[in-house]
């Protein structure tokens, strides 16, 4: 997460991408829009059964404990740990039918001064006509590395930030890659350097803005690795008001799955992650997927973060819950969501 300090009547708030300390107290959120009547294009039951099934919690774990173990050392951006996490990014991509989207999986970064690199896949859109639009489905894979000992300590192993979305991100592109099923084209981003200021991120908008990309949505997906605590819906997306992703979410998923966390609103996590370097560079629908909800984590960028802590049953329902909305909207004949503002 990028490091942002809030303070707040002597409380430091944990947010999705800013300096955080658990809260206190509960947060009640408020009910998303409830879903509304499904697409002509939604998914059929049985395709959505098989989507119910794609991840488990074996698959999520045997990711998670390598991304989150010590031999990475925090998978600091340009250290040899973040090195390993890169090569078996790309070999997952590879063996899953994510083909390169530059001429490697590589894009090197130039706003950071050690040798770092984006992790960037593709899965071609199969319709004449819509391949030529682009979703991106992100996630940042870097931590912070080693810190100060706690009690001999010393590897923030960044478990829930950000080897859980990571994760999340790997098996949705695991999915596309093996089935093939997106009209649209689907770029599929791990992000190095997000911890230093979305400079992952930052540099990859500026250099797709460059090339004229057609994107016409950024989905990331941030803190993934524990479930919310008394809400009554799955997730959250952070603008939520800025465009109608929830609704569009929640139409194909037939439940209440996408909802809004006032808090998110309140310390403006929507500028905290690597969404908002897209809104700016192309003002298009950018949010981020988290369920972290200010009470269910308390080990923020420290070494706490462990693998041992989460909870990888929650992790594969968010990965396979992700999927018919992911495939509704990379397929719907027109683009359903809209900005609001």
């Amino acid at each position: 997460m990028k490091s942002i300090l809030y303070t707040l009547l002597s409380l430091f708030v944990l947010s999705c991408g800013s300096t955080r300390v658990q809260e206190t107290t509960t947060l009640v959120s408020s009910a998303s829009r409830t879903s509304a009547a499904a697409s002509t294009e939604q998914m059929t039951a049985s395709s959505k059964k098989g989507s119910d099934t794609f991840s488990n919690a074996d698959r999520i774990g045997s990711i998670m404990n390598y991304l989150a173990s010590d031999e990475l050392k925090g998978r600091d951006s340009g250290s040899e740990g973040i090195e390993m996490a890169a090569k078996y990014i790309e070999d997952y991509f590879k063996s899953n039918g994510v083909a390169p989207y530059f001429e490697s999986y590589r894009d090197t970064l130039t706003n950071f001064k050690d040798p770092s690199y984006n992790i960037v896949g593709i899965v071609e859109g199969n319709d004449p006509n819509l391949k030529g639009e682009y979703i991106l489905i992100g996630a940042h894979y870097d931590h912070i590395g080693t810190i100060a000992p706690e009690n001999g300590d010393y590897i923030a192993n960044g478990a829930n930030d950000n080897a859980s979305g990571t994760t999340s991100v790997m098996e949705l592109a695991r999915y596309f890659g093996t089935k093939k099923s997106n009209k649209r084209s689907l770029i599929f981003a791990l992000f190095s350097a997000e911890e230093k200021g979305l400079l992952g991120s930052e540099h990859l908008a500026k250099k797709l803005k460059e090339q004229n990309l057609n994107l016409y949505a950024m989905l990331n997906f941030e803190m993934t690795g524990v479930p919310l605590v008394g809400k009554d819906y799955f997730m959250y997306i952070t603008g939520y008001d800025n465009s109608n992703l929830a609704e569009v979410c929640n139409t194909y998923a037939k439940e209440n799955l996408v909802g809004f966390l006032p808090t998110a609103k309140e310390y403006n996590l929507f500028q905290r992650s690597d969404n908002y370097p897209f809104h700016k560079e192309f003002g298009v629908p950018s949010h981020t997927f988290c369920t972290f909800d200010f009470t269910n984590f308390g080990h923020y960028h420290k070494v706490g973060d462990e693998v041992d802590i989460m909870d990888f049953e929650h992790m594969a329902t968010l990965v396979n819950k992700s999927i018919p909305f992911l495939e509704g909207i990379a397929n719907a004949p027109t683009q359903e969501i809209q900005a609001t503002k």
